[in-house]
């Protein structure tokens, strides 16, 4: 039988004009990059997304520090954190007007692939973006009218992977989406 997945939504504002930073974390795994932090606030989110794999609550209390945090739970999360959901969408208003409609769920990618079951909610919720978490893998991605991305891990390094965060800025210009060193602060690319 298959897991219900326990879905929420909630709504961002943007601020008066049309602009929004947000700071896009995941794979804490308990232990966020100190530095890595204070890069994250040295860039002024206005709103921070968690995609998962948070450990000790207490990592969002950390991060709410910085700025209001929207999170769900990812494989590593207990029963314990039973008051997040495993979806939310979030929807990114504009003077009452919808201006992005974001996916957060901890996996949705298989491969370099879109899963199908991440798109088919996506799609049901009408949202252009995914962002998830799980792979520690640092990943951007458009497949058929839909993007994906992943921060890569702010938490313990695994493997050789670099150690990021995202940042997704909303503007005139649209959406943009980087990856940060959590050392060096620097935006990175592979």
């Amino acid at each position: 039988m298959p897991v219900k997945l326990r879905e929420a939504s909630a709504s961002i504002s943007l601020r008066d004009d049309g602009t929004l930073t947000v700071g896009i974390v995941a794979d804490t795994h308990s232990l966020p990059h100190a530095d890595g932090l204070a890069h994250l606030a040295a860039r002024k989110p206005h709103v921070i997304l968690h995609g998962g794999d948070i450990g000790a609550l207490s990592v969002l209390d950390t991060l709410r520090a910085i700025a209001p945090v929207h999170a769900v739970r990812g494989n590593i999360d207990s029963t314990g954190h039973a008051e997040l959901p495993d979806v939310l969408t979030l929807e990114l208003q504009h003077a009452g007007q919808r201006a992005l409609t974001v996916l957060l769920t901890h996996i949705a990618v298989a491969g370099p692939r879109i899963r199908a079951d991440a798109a088919k909610r996506a799609r049901a919720a009408n949202a252009k973006l995914i962002v998830c978490g799980h792979s520690h893998v640092p990943f951007i991605t458009q497949e058929k009218g839909l993007t994906l991305f992943n921060p890569g891990s702010i938490g313990p390094r695994r493997f050789r992977l670099p150690i990021l965060f995202g940042v997704m800025e909303l503007g005139a210009k649209g959406v943009s989406l980087k990856h940060v060193d959590c050392e060096t602060g620097r935006d990175w690319r592979p």
